[in-house]
């Protein structure tokens, strides 16, 4: 094809819709609103995040925005084409390669009335126009990023049945939909750049089925991780997996995490043994059967673990189940630096012992804590396990690698047995992040995510706490040092640029290090619209395009939570 065909492509990529960059005013509305306040939302989900706000004294100190976005167009090597409709007044590719950008910017078109009318006979009061509401789901709860807008329509289906229907009209009128679960996630997954219809899962939550036999459950995608353990205990099971507290089963699936107890128990992707989905098209996909291993197909299962609801809605989770620990045992010990902490979590692993959590906490982060609890715990690089199994198994590893710290210039090594001890020092590693804000009240933070190979793990953990501890900034670090992978809580003042900056260097310092290792910009977070950017570096364009056509065969006209995980130059 020459060369005024493709100049013809681009002028009419040019006549596109340009951003909508503000907020729309909700009066904008007022010719659908049925649902105006409040009272119309349901009424377990404003019980619930009115506890979930009231017990969490740090969720409003917890970030709102960043960078990236949706849509843009490229010129390659062969001058493939992609959507213009992002590209900014000084050329920069919103979300893609290099990107720096604050806001999350996207194209807009009104939702017809007809769609609404639609959805409205679809979840009858269960949906609500309503501003404030609108901007609660368009805006993370746990993350600094933002967007230029905010959902249409906010609904809450009730059933498979009902997320099929909702998806199905949303195609038919080419609108943009956005899956939200818990709200826990902190790469910008639930933002709504293009507006659209916001499907809160929420109200999805049951346990279809318990096999204990088994050792499975059939859940719904809305269930906490806490409430799913909450009801499996009396039997004597618990599901391993252990993100932020909130996290949902649904959401948990969409990003692929894991959380400590990964080092034994692995991620999302080893946990789960069956999905059901809903295709852009209102088809409801069974991604395989409930039997523990299969050879049939194509993997479904884990094409649709980690596609951030960019290919379809999760409705139905099947999930692999564990035996409560018969014992358990909860040591920690200190260190002079955090390499030295690393090396002993490396050679903990080299050992052979099958531990289930290795936490590493540098000084920075124990002083947060110190601060936020009244302790005066040593302000020291520290190392957390627990080993399980049966008593004499459990004192056994505990033995071990108590002489595997003696090795390690560690120190103060102390451990216990008893329930309340364990929780009490258990307590410090699961209030980490909530502890950093007492030190920065007004500041939100940048969470990094890079995750290497283990060898390699003390090396980049050192090379970082040098950039970190060099900052004017107040920065701590977190990790799941058992598998390699390890968090940044980087604190910033969001209203000021130089700061932010600052933050997105660290941040990048981190992942372009961790990428020369043969790591991952993103160990368990996910991408979102955060780490868009880094994806061609990390896996090429080959990989992408691959993605872009799974993309493009399964969601035609692109409603599926546009904007996410596959960067916008990206075309085939």
């Amino acid at each position: 094809m020459g060369f005024s065909f493709w100049l013809a492509r681009l002028r009419s990529c040019a006549k596109k819709s340009a951003f909508s960059n503000v907020y729309r005013d909700s009066s904008h509305f007022n010719k659908f609103q049925f649902t105006t306040s409040q009272k119309n939302v349901p009424s377990s989900t404003i019980a619930e995040r009115t506890r979930t706000q009231s017990f969490s004294w740090s969720s409003s100190l917890l970030p709102l925005a960043l960078a990236v976005s949706a849509g843009s167009f490229a010129f390659q090597s062969q001058l493939s084409l992609c959507e213009a409709d992002n590209l900014d007044s000084r050329n920069v590719r919103i979300g893609g390669k290099a990107s720096t950008e604050y806001v999350v910017k996207g194209t807009h078109k009104e939702v017809p009335q007809e769609l609404i009318d639609e959805l409205k006979a679809i979840c009858q009061d269960n949906m609500t126009l309503d501003y404030d509401e609108r901007f609660f789901h368009g805006k993370p709860q746990n993350s600094f990023h933002k967007a230029v807008n905010i959902p249409d329509v906010v609904v809450f289906p009730r059933s498979e049945e009902e997320v099929s229907q909702i998806v199905k009209s949303c195609n038919k009128h080419k609108v943009p939909i956005v899956p939200y679960g818990g709200a826990t996630s902190i790469e910008g997954h639930t933002l709504s750049p293009s507006g659209g219809v916001c499907i809160n899962m929420t109200l999805m939550k049951s346990v279809k089925a318990l096999h204990i036999e088994d050792m499975d459950a059939v859940v719904e995608p809305g269930i906490g991780w806490m409430e799913l353990n909450e009801y499996l205990e009396p039997y004597g099971l618990f599901f391993p997996l252990d993100p932020g507290p909130g996290a949902t089963i649904g959401g948990m699936c969409a990003t692929r995490c894991s959380g400590s107890l990964a080092v034994r128990y692995g991620t999302m992707r080893d946990n789960v043994i069956s999905l059901k989905v809903v295709l852009a098209n209102g088809d409801i996909v069974k991604t395989a059967s409930r039997a523990r291993k299969s050879s049939a197909g194509y993997d479904l299962t884990r094409l649709m673990i980690g596609s951030e609801g960019t290919l379809g809605v999760i409705t139905e989770v099947t999930l692999r189940l564990q035996k409560i620990p018969q014992h358990s045992v909860v040591a920690m010990c200190n260190f002079p630096t955090v390499k030295d902490a690393a090396d002993v979590a490396i050679a903990t692993m080299l050992s052979g012992i099958q531990v289930s959590r290795v936490e590493l906490l540098d000084e920075v982060q124990v002083r947060a804590i110190n601060i936020a609890n009244g302790k005066n715990l040593p302000e020291v690089p520290t190392l957390m396990f627990e080993f399980i199994g049966t008593e004499a198994y459990s004192r056994e590893q505990t033995q071990i690698v108590q002489r595997i710290v003696s090795e390690h210039n560690g120190s103060n090594f102390v451990f216990a047995e008893d329930p309340e001890a364990k929780k009490e020092l258990w307590k410090i590693r699961k209030e980490a992040l909530w502890a950093c804000f007492a030190m920065e009240p007004n500041n939100e933070a940048m969470i990094s995510d890079v995750c290497v190979p283990l060898s390699h793990l003390a090396e980049l953990i050192s090379r970082s706490k040098k950039e970190l501890d060099a900052s004017e900034l107040v920065c701590t670090v977190i990790a799941h040092a058992g598998d390699g992978n390890f968090h940044t809580v980087i604190l910033f003042d969001p209203k000021n640029e130089e700061q932010r900056r600052e933050a997105e260097r660290l941040n990048q310092f981190m992942v372009y290090t961790a990428l020369s290792m043969e790591g991952t910009c993103t160990g368990e977070h996910g991408v979102g619209t955060g780490k868009m950017k880094y994806l061609e570096k990390e896996l090429g364009l080959e990989a992408l395009q691959t993605m872009k056509k799974i993309k493009t065969a399964l969601d035609p006209n692109s409603i599926m939570n546009p904007g996410k995980l596959i960067p916008p130059h990206v075309c085939f």
